[in-house]
C-alpha cells in the first residue's frame, strides 16, 4: 500500500519512508510511526511523518 492518504497511517505503524537527503537515489529507510506530520488527507508524494529513531521523510510503502 502507498503512503498518500493519512487516514491510512497511523502511529505504531512499520513503513518504507525516503528521506530528503536520498530523494534522488529513492533510498527507503524502514521503521515504526511516532508522529505524524502533514496536515492534509493526502498528499501525492507520501505523508510526511518521524520515525522512532527521529528520521522523518516521506511515506512510500506501508509495511
Amino acid at each position: 500500500m502507498s503512503g498518500t492518504r493519512r487516514a491510512d497511517i497511523h502511529r505504531g505503524l512499520e513503513v518504507n519512508i525516503v528521506l530528503k537527503k536520498d530523494q534522488r537515489s529513492g533510498a527507503l529507510t524502514q521503521g515504526i510511526v511516532k508522529d505524524i506530520l502533514t496536515n492534509s488527507p493526502n498528499h501525492p508524494h507520501g505523508i510526511k511523518v518521524r520515525l522512532e529513531s527521529g528520521d522523518v521523510g516521506r511515506v512510500k510503502e506501508i509495511l
